[in-house]
């Protein structure tokens, strides 16, 4: 029996490293095409090589794009049209974190949250969903956080942009799933990855991003008649104080 991700076309944002480089990596090996996206352009390039270096005869390109700017995302879609001929998944991956008193943030910091986090996962979805309707189905998957639904102090504008993503998934799916459009979101918890200028960790007690690739996978090769809707997963030994 063929593989449900084999031959299948995706676009995944922020996928340049971390989280969504780890997806794009899991989807390229399971015979899925892809198309990537960053907002740095040699981490871009780099990522793109990589991929087609770890994976042979891979069917991977990039381009660049700021998913909070709609001209970017029209840009980016008419790239995997042309790349990809059509498209069946949307991985929404790309994400910035700023950490810091609602009181102290700036309106810049809190337009950047909000329009990477949740805008630029609507823009995507809307375009998206056009292609879906044109190909009679797809899956979305949204890359959210346990910070979706735990506020916490400095987490202002980071919590409202997950606990909107969260929101978005949801309405998405329930306008959406009799369209044969199926869509998911994963909320991890502290995962190892170099978000918001953290340095990437050694220590073995976080998720690894491999770990939440492999969840996509899971998601993306249940049967029709099942959906994953949400998927909250979390270190098995976090870290004491």
């Amino acid at each position: 029996m063929s593989d449900a991700v084999s031959g299948k076309r995706a676009l995944i944002t922020g996928a340049s490293k971390g989280i969504g480089f780890a997806i794009a990596k899991a989807l390229l090996s399971a015979g899925a095409k892809a198309v990537i996206c960053g907002r740095d352009k040699g981490t871009l390039d780099r990522a793109v090589q990589n991929l087609n270096e770890d994976n042979g005869q891979a069917h991977v390109a990039g381009t660049r794009a700021d998913v909070s700017r709609p001209e970017d995302i029209t840009r980016l879609f008419e790239f995997a049209d042309r790349e990809l001929g059509g498209l069946d998944i949307l991985v929404n991956n790309a994400g910035v974190g700023r950490f810091r008193a609602a009181g102290e943030l700036s309106v810049e910091e809190w337009n950047e949250v909000i329009g990477t986090n949740l805008s630029g996962a609507f823009y995507c979805t809307r375009a998206a969903l056009e292609r879906f309707a044109n190909s009679r189905g797809g899956s979305i998957i949204n890359i959210s956080s346990l910070a979706g639904k735990n506020p916490f102090a400095g987490g202002a504008a980071y919590n409202a942009s997950k606990f909107g993503l969260n929101g978005l998934s949801e309405a998405t799916m329930l306008d959406h799933r009799s369209d044969n459009v199926r869509v998911s979101y994963i909320m991890p918890g502290s995962v190892d990855t170099e978000f918001s200028g953290t340095p990437k960790e050694s220590s073995g007690w976080k998720i690894a991003p491999e770990d939440i690739a492999e969840i996509v996978l899971t998601i993306l090769r249940m049967p029709q008649r099942t959906l994953i809707s949400r998927v909250e997963v979390r270190p098995s030994r976090p870290q004491r104080n």
